[in-house]
């Protein structure tokens, strides 16, 4: 397994919406456990592929940081099929790191994906999961938790996005 660069604002890769997987095989795998590695030496609880550059609908999430194995979750072709209630709460995002600020998320949702092998499975998911799960949905559909912000909250981060892509113009 190998820790895989993480893509940062500006990189056009994050606001691409990401093609069906429509092929389950080592490749996929092996993917899905760099990601899986990525996400946790970052530390994070979530981590989409246009995250590390690939514009396929891939995610993985883990609200534990590695703490607990089961948490794990590898969601291919993720599809929110039933949201239920809101809850505003602070969120932050490793392709843009420095940024957090309070986004609406459904407090409940009912979620349509795959597994490695390609077989369907439905997930209810609640709070903090729900949470992580849509936040990388959103990444999957060319969306930036920012990009739910409104009035003086979305100018602040607007400001703080043209800084860090400065900075990224200056790193490259």
């Amino acid at each position: 397994m190998a820790i895989l660069p993480i893509r940062i604002y500006p990189d056009p890769v994050l606001r691409v919406k990401c093609r069906r997987v429509e092929t389950f095989d080592d490749g996929l795998r092996k993917l899905a456990a760099n990601m899986v590695e990525t996400m946790h030496a970052a530390p994070g609880v979530g981590l989409a592929a246009p995250q590390v550059g690939v514009d396929l609908r891939l995610a993985v999430v883990d609200v534990s940081v590695g703490e607990d194995p089961a948490a794990l979750r590898v969601l291919v072709n993720p599809e929110v099929v039933r949201r239920e209630g809101s809850e505003t709460d602070t969120e932050g995002c490793l392709s843009l790191p420095g940024i957090t600020d309070k986004v609406d998320r459904p407090l409940a949702i009912t979620l349509k994906a795959q597994n490695l092998k390609g077989e369907p499975f439905e997930l209810d998911a609640e709070e903090y999961l729900a949470r992580a799960i849509c936040h990388e949905i959103d990444h999957l559909d060319g969306i930036l938790f920012t990009d739910h912000l409104r009035g003086l909250r979305k100018e602040r981060v607007r400001r703080q996005l043209k800084k860090l892509a400065a900075e990224q113009e200056v790193a490259v």
